[in-house]
């Protein structure tokens, strides 16, 4: 099995210096060759990987600059744009602008990386024309080097690498029988159908304090500015402790979930979509706007796709089954009765039925539809029911999703995703 560990790097002044000009290079050949292909797609022809790559030997003739970067280092940008384009489109990838984009680069050849252990705390790896770099041995590598991508957060310099750890998936989980559905929201990031809470606060009072005081005033420096690339830095040194939490929680409350079930259910948010901006044109300005932002915020600092690609990825090792089900009305129908009613959800926390009285946490409730849009039941007290009636699920989802992972997989749902 492939996975990754991260280290973080430390480089001397040189070091650092070429990492950025390889950084600089790789991103100057992604925008070029996306130029490139957009070029193409707008006189109907079609440019991938193949003629590029031979197109570059060419270019280093004539930009002799190109030859600072290893020549696998740039072949391996032009693939990640292969791909890109490949999976979403040649117009819908971005280009890489050096002032938002964090300079990376990846070797691909994992026979041309040697890493040692060098004491308690640290370690260096050779990499091709950087040479010895250290880095802190924070965790075991547990496998061979695969592959080594050196990236740039903050003002640090960090390193991962793709190793195979030797592991095998597991055919089947170790309680097979187990399931649970999860409602992502605002105020709680998951709440599970057995009642269980998974929350936390990833800024504290004084960095929220600090952090708007930073962004006050980032808004009074001149844009270029030596004031402004200060205050910039350190804005990033606050949100980078934010995103570190969050991507901690994230991965946490993923592991925890898929030792304890075989079969974790979500819901299917395009969360791209659900943050998009309400402003509008200036034809057709948008309505509540400041709200709209204020919800945004709110799910992006969640963290709701993270945790579902953290969900995947600990799925790997414990054979659990990670199903996505729709998510229309699940906060609104009766979990008891089935019963459709936007009244039913008193407020944020509150659910009563105004057909059968039925009472319990919003959220809960939720997560209990969410379980049985799966073809799960659940009964009243939230486990994983061993029977279920067949009046309980709607026969269009039933047939969709099965009632176990080996049924799921079975009953041909794309979005159903195993290990």
């Amino acid at each position: 099995m492939l996975s990754g560990r991260r280290f973080r790097l430390e480089l001397d002044t040189a070091q650092a210096e070429l990492c950025e000009t390889f950084g600089d290079i790789c991103r100057s050949v992604w925008n070029t060759a996306l130029e490139q292909r957009r070029e193409y797609r707008r006189r109907g022809a079609w440019m991938n990987y193949v003629p590029q790559a031979a197109e570059l030997v060419d270019a280093k003739r004539e930009f002799p600059w190109l030859t600072d970067a290893p020549s696998h280092v740039l072949q391996q940008t032009l693939r990640d744009l292969d791909r890109a384009c490949r999976e979403h489109g040649t117009f819908r990838v971005r280009w890489r602008s050096k002032a938002r984009w964090p300079p990376s680069f990846r070797f691909p050849a994992g026979n041309l990386i040697t890493v040692e252990r060098i004491g308690r705390k640290w370690g260096r790896a050779k990499l091709p024309k950087l040479g010895w770099v250290r880095f802190r041995w924070s965790r075991p590598l547990g496998g061979e080097v695969r592959s080594a991508t050196v990236a740039r957060q903050g003002r640090h310099w960090f390193i991962s690498f793709l190793v195979e750890d030797s592991r095998q998936a597991p055919e089947r989980h170790a309680v097979p029988d187990t399931a649970v559905g999860v409602d992502r929201g605002v105020k709680v990031a998951a709440t599970t159908s057995s009642g269980h809470f998974h929350d936390r606060a990833y800024i504290t009072a004084g960095e929220a304090k600090r952090l708007r005081r930073l962004q006050q005033q980032l808004s009074r420096c001149e844009r270029g500015s030596r004031r402004r690339r200060s205050v910039l830095a350190k804005i990033n040194a606050v949100t980078a402790r934010v995103r570190n939490r969050r991507a901690d929680f994230c991965a946490q409350t993923a592991a925890e979930l898929a030792i304890r079930y075989a079969v974790v259910v979500l819901e299917d948010l395009r969360t791209r979509n659900m943050t998009a901006s309400a402003s509008g044109t200036v034809e057709q300005p948008g309505k509540r706007v400041r709200q709209k932002a204020a919800l945004n915020r709110a799910i992006l600092d969640k963290g709701w796709s993270m945790l579902e690609l953290a969900l995947r990825n600990a799925a790997r090792a414990t054979g659990t089954v990670v199903v996505l089900v729709s998510p229309a009305y699940t906060s609104q129908t009766c979990h008891a009765c089935k019963r459709v009613d936007p009244k039913s959800r008193e407020s944020q926390a509150v659910f009563e039925c105004t057909a059968c009285g039925h009472q319990d946490h919003a959220d809960v409730n939720a997560a209990k539809n969410i379980l049985n849009a799966a073809g799960h039941a659940v009964p009243g007290r939230g486990d994983l029911g061993g029977t279920r009636s067949v009046k309980r699920q709607p026969p269009a989802t039933r047939t969709r999703v099965g009632r176990s992972p080996h049924a799921a997989r079975s009953a041909g749902n794309p979005r159903a995703i195993a290990r």
